[in-house]
C-alpha cells in the first residue's frame, strides 16, 4: 500500500499499541504536573481548557484521522491523502484557533485567557497529532510512537519549570508549545515521502466524506455519556457519582487497547487478503481483548483494600463493589469494540446507527438501573448496553457476509 518500508503485522501491533500508551500516558502527567502547580482555583480552569481541548482533539481526530486510516490504493494516493489530511488539520486548526483567540482574548477571567491562548498554539497540537494517523496510514506506526516519544520528553520539563501558582494561560502555552519539537520531527519524517504530491484538502469537505459520519458518531456518544454523567448527578448522591467514576478510572489501561485498536487496526487488518481473514483476525483480536479485561477485573478485584484505598483513597470502599459489574461491561467493550472495527473496515457507513440506538440506550439503561438498584444497578445497566451494542454489531458483520 503504502511503502516497501512498513512494519510487519507483529511489529506493527506492538508499536500502535505503545504509541496510544504514550499519549495516554501524557495526556495524564500533564493533569498531574499542572495540578501540583495550580492552585484549586488555578488548576479548575486549566481542567476546563483542557476539556476544551480533549473535545476538539476528538472532532478531529473523528474527521480526519479515523477517515484517513481507512485509505486504500496505490502508494502515491495514500500519501497524497496524508498530504490532504494534514494541510486540512492544520487549516481548521488554525481557523478555530483564531475565531478562540480573537474572540476571548478581552473576556476576563482565567478560564478565557486560557481558552484564548489554547486558540493560539491548537493548529501546533492537532496538527502534531494528526501526523500520528499519517504513519499509521502508511503502516510506519513506529514513527507515530516515535513523536509522541518526544511529545512526552518536552512537554513535562516545559511544565515543570513553571513557578507555583501559574496561571492557565502559561500553563496551556507552556504545554502547546512544547509540542513544537515533536512537530518538527514529524515533519522532518514525512517531508521525504510527501514532498511533490498535491495537497487537496477541499476533498475532506465533500459530502461523502466518511470523517462526517465518524464525527457525528463521537459528538453524540460524547454529548450522550457527559448529559448521562449529568443526569446521574442530579438523581444521585455525589458519592454514588464518584463510585462509577473510581470504577471506570481503573480500568484506563484498557481504554489505551480499544483505542489503538479503533485508531491504528483499519491499517493492520487491510493486509489480509479476504474479508473472511478480516473477520479471523478481529475474532482473534475480540478473544484477545476481552480475556485482557477479565484478567484486569480479576487482578482488581483481588486488590487488597489498603491498596485500593492507596489508589483511589476514600472512593476505593464504593468503587471496589462496583468492579465485577464494570469489569463486565469492559469485556463486552472489548467485543463491541472489535465489531466496529471489522465495520470499519467492511461497511464504514454502518457504524453510525449502531452507536446512536446503543449509546441513548446506554444512558437508558444507566438511568433505570440506579432506580431499580442504586448506583450497582447504574453499573449492570451500562454493562447491559455495553453486551447489546457488541450482539448488534456482530449480527451487522454476519449479514455483511452473507450479503456479500
Amino acid at each position: 500500500m503504502a511503502g516497501e518500508e512498513g512494519l510487519g503485522v507483529r511489529a506493527a501491533v506492538v508499536c500502535s499499541a505503545a504509541d496510544q500508551g504514550v499519549a495516554a500516558l501524557t495526556n495524564i502527567l500533564v493533569l498531574v504536573v499542572a495540578a501540583r502547580l495550580s492552585t484549586a482555583e488555578g488548576f479548575a480552569a486549566f481542567s476546563v481548557v483542557y476539556t476544551v481541548f480533549t473535545v476538539l482533539l476528538g472532532l478531529s481526530v473523528s474527521y480526519v484521522g479515523q477517515a484517513l486510516v481507512l485509505e486504500r490504493g496505490a502508494a502515491a494516493g495514500v500519501r497524497g491523502a496524508c498530504r490532504s489530511a494534514l494541510a486540512f488539520t492544520a487549516a481548521a486548526a488554525a481557523g478555530v484557533g483564531a475565531a478562540m483567540a480573537i474572540g476571548l482574548a478581552a473576556v476576563p477571567g482565567g478560564t478565557a485567557h486560557g481558552l484564548a491562548v489554547l486558540g493560539l498554539v491548537l493548529p501546533i497540537v492537532l496538527t502534531q497529532d494528526g501526523m500520528r494517523y499519517c504513519f499509521a496510514t502508511m503502516r510506519l506506526p513506529h514513527h507515530a510512537l516515535a513523536i509522541d516519544a518526544v511529545r512526552l520528553a518536552a512537554v513535562l520539563p516545559a511544565l515543570a519549570i513553571q513557578p507555583y501558582g501559574a496561571g492557565p494561560a502559561r500553563l496551556v502555552a507552556a504545554w502547546g508549545l512544547s509540542a513544537l519539537p515533536a512537530l518538527l520531527v514529524g515533519t522532518v519524517l514525512l517531508a521525504p515521502r510527501l514532498r511533490g504530491l498535491p495537497a487537496k484538502p477541499r476533498d475532506l469537505l465533500r459530502r461523502d466524506h466518511l470523517g462526517r459520519r465518524f464525527a457525528v458518531e463521537f459528538a453524540v456518544g460524547n454529548a450522550l455519556s457527559q448529559l448521562a454523567i449529568v443526569g446521574l448527578g442530579l438523581i444521585a448522591s455525589q458519592l454514588a457519582v464518584g463510585a462509577l467514576r473510581g470504577a471506570t478510572t481503573l480500568f484506563g489501561p484498557l481504554n489505551v487497547l480499544f483505542n489503538a485498536a479503533t485508531a491504528f487496526g483499519p491499517p493492520i487488518l487491510r493486509r489480509a487478503a479476504s474479508a473472511s481473514r478480516q473477520v479471523r483476525a478481529t475474532v482473534i483480536l475480540t478473544a484477545v481483548l476481552a480475556g485482557a479485561a477479565a484478567a484486569w477485573a480479576v487482578l482488581l478485584i483481588a486488590l487488597p483494600r489498603w491498596l485500593g484505598r492507596e489508589i483511589l483513597g476514600e472512593t476505593w470502599n464504593s468503587s471496589a463493589a462496583l468492579l465485577p459489574a464494570t469489569g463486565s461491561q469492559y469485556t463486552a467493550m472489548a467485543a463491541g469494540t472489535c465489531a466496529l472495527l471489522t465495520l470499519r473496515v467492511l461497511r464504514p457507513r454502518a457504524t453510525l446507527p449502531i452507536q446512536v440506538v446503543f449509546s441513548l440506550l446506554s444512558v437508558a439503561f444507566l438511568l433505570t438501573g440506579y432506580a431499580l438498584g442504586g448506583v450497582l444497578g447504574a453499573a449492570w445497566g451500562l454493562c447491559l448496553g455495553s453486551v447489546l451494542k457488541a450482539c448488534a454489531g456482530w449480527t451487522r458483520i454476519a449479514l455483511a457476509r452473507r450479503d456479500a
